[in-house]
C-alpha cells in the first residue's frame, strides 16, 4: 500500500513538472525573446511565479541585450524588486541605491527611496536586545522621503515606520540603562537614561527615563540631578505610574 502511494505521488510530481514546463514553453512561444518587450514579459512571468533566480537572470538579459531600451532601466528596477520580494534585503538596498544613483530623476524616485528605507527596516531584529544600528539608516531614508516627497503615497507609511524605529531605539536605550542600574553601574545608567531623554523625547518613554535618572542620581548622591529629574517627572507627568513610584520611594 505504501509502495503504491509512493509511485502515485511520484507520477503526480512528474505530471506537475511536465505541466509547468509546458506552460512556460507556451509562454515563451507567444513572446519574441529577441525583443526587449518579449524578454521583459518573460522575466516578469518567472518573478510572478517566484522563480527568482531565473527572473534575475532574465531581467539582466534585458538590461545587457537592450541597453538603449526604456525597458533596460525598468529591468534594473525590477531586479531590485525581485531581491526585495525574496527577502534578500541587503541585496535589495544596494540595488535600489544603485538605481537611484544612476536615475536620480526617475518618475518612481519616491518609490525607490521608500524601498531603500524599507530594505533597512526589514533587517531590524524582532527584539530590542539585539543590534538595532540598521534602524538609523532606515530613519535617515524615511525622513529623506518625507522631506523630498511630502505628497508621496509612501509619505504617511514612512512617518509611521520612522516613529516605530525611534520607539525601538528609545526602548533599547532604556533597556541598557536598566541593565546598568541593576548591575550597580549608576553613572553609566544615568548617562543612558539622560541619553534617552535627549535623543528620543516625546515618544511616551520620558516618565520612565526621568524616574531611572532620578534613582541613579540618588545612588550617586547627586542631589542636583536627582531634584532636576524628580521635578520634571512630577511636574510634566503628575498622574503617571512613575510619578507615583517616585513619591512612594521618597525620592
Amino acid at each position: 500500500m505504501n509502495s503504491m502511494t509512493s509511485v502515485n505521488s511520484l507520477k503526480l510530481f512528474v505530471v506537475s513538472l511536465m505541466a509547468w514546463g509546458f506552460l512556460f514553453s507556451c509562454a515563451t512561444q507567444e513572446k519574441d525573446l529577441n525583443t526587449a518587450e518579449g524578454l521583459f514579459a518573460y522575466a516578469k512571468e518567472f518573478a510572478d511565479a517566484e522563480r527568482y533566480e531565473v527572473a534575475l537572470a532574465k531581467y539582466a538579459d534585458v538590461r545587457n541585450k537592450f541597453p538603449y531600451s526604456n525597458l533596460a532601466t525598468e529591468a534594473e528596477l525590477a531586479i531590485a524588486d525581485v531581491h526585495y520580494q525574496r527577502e534578500s534585503y541587503t541585496e535589495s538596498e544596494v540595488a535600489y541605491q544603485n538605481f537611484r544613483d544612476l536615475h536620480p530623476k526617475h518618475p518612481k524616485s519616491d518609490y525607490v527611496l521608500y524601498r531603500i528605507a524599507m530594505s533597512y527596516y526589514m533587517q531590524l531584529p524582532e527584539t530590542i536586545d539585539r543590534d538595532l544600528s540598521v534602524g538609523k539608516d532606515a530613519i535617515y531614508h524615511f525622513m529623506e522621503l518625507t522631506k523630498l516627497y511630502p505628497k508621496s503615497e509612501f509619505a504617511a507609511d514612512s512617518k509611521a515606520k520612522r516613529d516605530d524605529v525611534f520607539s525601538r531605539l528609545a526602548q533599547k536605550e532604556l533597556y541598557i540603562a536598566d541593565f546598568y542600574f541593576k548591575d550597580e553601574k549608576y553613572s553609566a545608567a544615568l548617562r543612558r537614561y539622560e541619553s534617552a531623554l535627549y535623543k528620543y523625547p516625546g515618544l511616551g518613554f520620558d516618565p520612565r527615563a526621568h524616574l531611572g535618572a532620578a534613582k541613579s542620581a540618588a545612588k550617586l548622591s547627586d542631589q542636583k540631578k536627582q531634584d532636576l529629574h524628580a521635578k520634571a517627572l512630577t511636574t510634566k507627568y503628575p498622574n503617571s505610574d512613575e510619578a507615583q513610584k517616585l513619591k512612594s520611594e521618597g525620592l
